[in-house]
C-alpha cells in the first residue's frame, strides 16, 4: 500500500508538470486519439516509479516526467508499428464518450435539447478528426487543454499567425457545415 507522502509528492509534481507534459505529448503524437492514453500511462509510470523508489528519489521532477513521456511515445508508436504487421487495420472508436441517457436524471435537463447539443457536438468532433493531424493539435491543445493562442504556437513550433489560421479557418468551415 503507497504511503500518503508518496501520494502527496505525486500530486505535486502532477500539478507542476502536467500542462507541459500534455503539450510535450501532444506535439510528438502521431494521432491525436492517442494523447490521453499516453498522457495516463505516463503518469502511471511515474506513480509506479515513486512507490517503488520512494519520494526521495525524483529530483529534477520536469526532465524525469518527459523523458518518461518520450519513452512512452516512441515505445506506443513503435508497438503499433509492429502490430500493423499482423493485423490490417486497427481501428479505433473515436466517437468520443458515450452517454447513457437512462443514467440521467429527467428533471435536471430538457432531453431534447441535451440530444441535439450531443449530436451537434458529434458531428463537429468528426469533423475536427477528418482534419490533418496538426488542425487536430491545434484544436486539441486550445479546448482541451487550454492554452492560448502563442502556448499553443511554442508547442508545435509554429507561427502565431499559423495556429490561428488553422483555428479560425476550420471554425469558420465548421459553423458553415453545422449552420
Amino acid at each position: 500500500m503507497p504511503s500518503s507522502d508518496t501520494a502527496v509528492r505525486f500530486d505535486e509534481i502532477y500539478d507542476a508538470t502536467n500542462k507541459a507534459v500534455l503539450a510535450f505529448i501532444t506535439a510528438k503524437c502521431g494521432r491525436t486519439a492517442d494523447i490521453g492514453d499516453i498522457f495516463q500511462e505516463t503518469y502511471t509510470e511515474l506513480y509506479d516509479l515513486m512507490r517503488r523508489r520512494g519520494t526521495d528519489y525524483v529530483t529534477h521532477e520536469m526532465a524525469l516526467v518527459l523523458r518518461i513521456a518520450r519513452r512512452k511515445v516512441a515505445r506506443y508508436y513503435s508497438l503499433a508499428q509492429r502490430l500493423s504487421v499482423f493485423v490490417s487495420s486497427i481501428s479505433v472508436n473515436e466517437n468520443g464518450d458515450e452517454v447513457d441517457l437512462t443514467a440521467l436524471e429527467t428533471d435536471s435537463f430538457l432531453t431534447e435539447d441535451f440530444v441535439v447539443n450531443h449530436s451537434l457536438l458529434g458531428a463537429a468532433r468528426q469533423y475536427i478528426n477528418s482534419k490533418p493531424e496538426d488542425v487536430q493539435k491545434v484544436f486539441y491543445l486550445m479546448y482541451d487543454v487550454g492554452l492560448t493562442i502563442p502556448e499553443i504556437a511554442r508547442t508545435l513550433n509554429i507561427s502565431e499567425s499559423g495556429v490561428k489560421n488553422k483555428l479560425y479557418r476550420t471554425l469558420k468551415e465548421l459553423r458553415k457545415i453545422l449552420s
